[in-house]
């Protein structure tokens, strides 16, 4: 049985959350405009084995909507109070795009303070590319955006067009074999999310860069790509190789190989994070 439970941050926002089963914590974060719902598959696929909580990160879904916080480094702050309100330890901590920075940020903050793995989900270190890179540096950085497209899709978002450049945005992060249902879906889960307070979010999340964080990561790690995902897999397995001891699985496109493998192919997602558990 999935259950919706809240917790408070230290500044004051009710975080929503799902919660199913018992055992090891495995904790989901969802990536930009996405929701706790999203990972509907984890909590009912993996909660016969694990405790499983899918988190609403501020702004998004069921949590509160404040004016204010749509920075990487307060949402790493805010899955730290998580941890906290909820006493959870040892921690299979799991992000999905956006939710890997926010992770990556958790590590360069507090360590490796109430986690014992780290699965990072599709996520290249860098999204916005900068006109003096070697080819070889735009490869591992795995940019998507120059900055003149950071503004302009912000701006996009904000403005009276939000909802089409959502809906455009998302119809290229999925392959062609997602059902129009599970599509209309995922659209109304990420208008969840005022389009304003998302635009503030991409903007700030585009021009973070972790390149520096994955040779400290200390812990297991579980690097997880499409091999036609929007986000280039080259990317992310260097990141993997960045990281020491770390592992690294590829969907290819006829396994639901794009951003959300985890919705295009719950079984053998859920399958790979087990057995990373353990």
């Amino acid at each position: 049985m999935i259950t919706k439970h809240s917790v408070t941050t230290s500044d004051g926002v009710r975080l929503s959350y799902l919660e199913a089963g018992s055992g090891k914590p495995l904790v989901l974060i969802p990536g930009w405009s996405q929701t706790a719902e999203q990972f509907r598959h984890q909590l009912e696929g993996l909660s016969d084995r694990y405790h499983v909580i899918a988190v609403d990160m501020r702004g998004h879904g069921d949590s509160d909507k404040p004016q204010f916080g749509y920075r990487i480094q307060r949402l790493a702050k805010d899955v730290g109070d998580v941890l906290k309100a909820l006493d959870l330890k040892d921690v299979t901590i799991l992000g999905h795009s956006m939710g890997c920075s926010v992770l990556w940020c958790y590590f360069d903050l507090f360590g490796a303070e109430r986690i014992g793995k780290f699965v990072f989900c599709d996520e290249p270190p860098l999204l916005t590319s900068n006109p003096a890179w070697s080819p070889e540096e735009l490869d591992h950085a795995g940019a998507v955006f120059s900055p003149e497209a950071v503004t302009g899709t912000a701006n996009a978002l904000a403005g009276p067009d939000g909802i089409a450049t959502t809906e455009g945005f998302l119809a290229g992060m999925v392959t062609k074999a997602m059902s129009a249902e599970t599509m209309k879906w995922t659209v109304a889960c990420n208008l969840k999310m005022p389009r304003k307070l998302a635009a503030d979010l991409i903007y700030n999340h585009c021009h973070q860069d972790w390149r520096d964080v994955f040779p400290r990561i200390n812990v297991p790690c579980l690097f997880i790509s499409g091999r036609v995902s929007l986000i280039p897999w080259k990317s992310v397995a260097w990141a993997a190789g960045q990281t020491k001891g770390s592992q690294l699985e590829i969907f290819e496109e006829s396994e639901g190989g794009q951003h959300f493998m985890f919705v295009e192919n719950p079984t053998k997602f859920n399958a790979i994070v087990a057995s990373f558990i353990g």
